[in-house]
């Protein structure tokens, strides 16, 4: 894949990985409206996706997955090999951050 094409996907699975994230993050019953963002903002940063791999490819991935076998096959990518890895690190941040507000 060239660098025009990489982008281009990445544009789409970009796209794709906010409509998952955001339809993802409104099903969790513990994240308040006002933490919405938050959440979002560390789902779909390329702070987060460098764990996985060069951001730009990470995305490129889910926009191939998207543009040969559909929406569902895309959410299901992200599904078996993005959202484990951000839960993971979420938890662990949570622990954190409780831990650093029961030191004060």
């Amino acid at each position: 894949m060239d660098e025009s094409e990489k982008r281009q996907k990445a544009w789409v699975g970009d796209a794709v990985l906010a409509l998952y994230a955001r339809e993802w993050i409104l099903k969790q019953s513990d994240t308040s409206a006002g933490n919405r963002i938050d959440v979002f903002t560390g789902m779909t940063s390329n702070r987060f996706l460098a764990c996985l791999g060069e951001p730009t490819l990470v995305e490129a991935k889910i926009g191939h997955v998207y543009e040969n076998e559909g929406l569902e096959k895309a959410y299901s990518y992200i599904d078996e090999e993005i959202l484990p890895v951000f839960k993971k690190q979420r938890r662990n941040w949570l622990k954190s951050a409780k831990s650093y507000r029961d030191r004060k």
